[in-house]
């Protein structure tokens, strides 16, 4: 404690200012890599996050797409969390609405 005082009196004889005083320039570097960070990776994330949220609200039975997994499909039903989606003819399978990536379209009904 007296080697601080000691310390402290010393750097105001000499005019320079305390070591606590360029604590807000250490912190800038840090700041400003954050805001780098923000502009770079977190925004564009967000971004794709709320258009793929949109995307996956607007399905509805009928609908062609891709899953993540790469099966091509028809939407049957749409639940809460998940779709119905027919792979074949016979064929039907749940999946979860975040599996989702690709929409291709309505399908098209001949007349």
């Amino acid at each position: 404690m007296i080697l601080a005082n000691f310390a402290s009196l010393m750097a105001q004889q000499q005019g320079q200012a305390p070591a606590g005083g360029s604590m807000l320039t250490a912190l800038l570097p840090f700041a400003l890599v954050f805001v780098i960070f923000y502009f770079l990776l977190i925004r564009p994330q967000r971004t794709k996050q709320k258009k793929h949220a949109g995307m996956v609200e607007a399905l509805k039975p009928g609908d062609k797409i891709i899953t993540s997994g790469g099966i091509h499909g028809t939407i049957m039903g749409v639940q809460e969390d998940k779709i119905e989606l027919r792979i074949a003819s016979n064929t039907k399978i749940d999946i979860s609405k975040n599996a989702i990536s690709v929409i291709l379209g309505a399908k098209t009904e001949a007349k």
